[in-house]
């Protein structure tokens, strides 16, 4: 199916949203951005971190998705921003106290940088939820939540972290997490959240945060350098924040057109539309 065929399928203004997301959700990763704002490529400042460091990061990374699940499921959606309202979200206030955090951590060094980590998760994830809400998401529903938390796996640059998958792309991940969020979904749906120990949720945790992984050694590496600073590190989390809020408003209106469409017509369109 051509693009002039499309437009046939799907209404001109659909399509070019399914542009715009596409856009965002194939090209541009972290680092990209990252190695804009520092002038030098990520991958020599990976090399500029400590030995050790590694295993502190996936700590790091491991407690901060676990803070975001227990957030997600326990306290998302409550009062304005729930039940599938519509309306712009407020995304400049998640964003300051987002570069606050970052700069402690670039002032203080690495170590702070690593510890501030679930601060600056839950930030994103509550912008994440803002924007769902505003794309007509009904956040009392919990796999509406946990496609909040699924937000942290979508970054372009890290296809390569795909298991057990020929296909690369943003559908590709959702495919690979699909199983997981089901898994999480019902399990919540009959156990509730009393232990995330249990294996559904070490599950969906693990999957996201091989993922999620990657972006944050790269934004470690950058927030750690001497030069940056409090003043750098504050507009790498900035970056960071927005980053993820790009993401998200992305997936969610794909998944909108999904609901306006069908699911099939959207991904048929999606494979077929070409951006540059």
């Amino acid at each position: 199916m051509n693009e002039n065929l499309l437009t046939d399928e799907l209404p001109a203004d659909a399509l070019e949203e399914l542009r715009i997301a596409k856009k965002t959700l194939e090209h541009h990763g972290i680092a990209d951005r990252l190695t804009e704002m520092i002038g030098a490529p990520i991958t020599a400042s990976l090399r500029m971190l400590p030995d050790g460091v590694e295993s502190a990061v996936h700590a790091a990374i491991d407690k901060s998705l676990h803070v975001a699940l227990d957030v997600a499921l326990k306290t998302l959606g409550e009062g304005e921003g729930s039940g599938g309202k519509l309306g712009k979200p407020k995304l400049l206030s998640h964003k300051v106290l987002a570069g606050l955090s970052g700069a402690a951590g670039g002032a203080l060094g690495g170590a702070t940088v690593v510890a501030e980590l679930p601060v600056s998760t839950v930030l994103i994830l509550r912008s994440v939820a803002d924007i769902a809400r505003s794309e007509g998401e009904d956040l009392a529903q919990v796999e509406t939540r946990l496609a909040c938390l699924e937000v942290f796996a979508l970054d372009p640059g890290n296809d390569a972290e795909i298991d057990d998958e020929t296909e690369i792309g943003y559908f590709a991940v959702r495919a690979a997490m699909a199983k997981q969020i089901k898994d999480a979904s019902t399990y919540i749906l009959k156990h509730g959240v009393r232990d995330q120990a249990a294996p559904p949720l070490v599950r969906l945790v693990a999957q996201i945060g091989k993922r999620f992984g990657v972006v944050v050694s790269e934004k470690l590496a950058a927030q750690a350098i001497p030069v940056i600073g409090a003043v750098g590190g504050a507009l790498i989390n900035s970056y960071f924040i927005d980053h993820y809020q790009d993401l998200a408003r992305a997936h969610f209106t794909i998944r909108r057109l999904e609901r306006q469409h069908g699911e099939a017509l959207i991904r048929e369109a999606y494979s077929n539309l070409e951006v540059k």
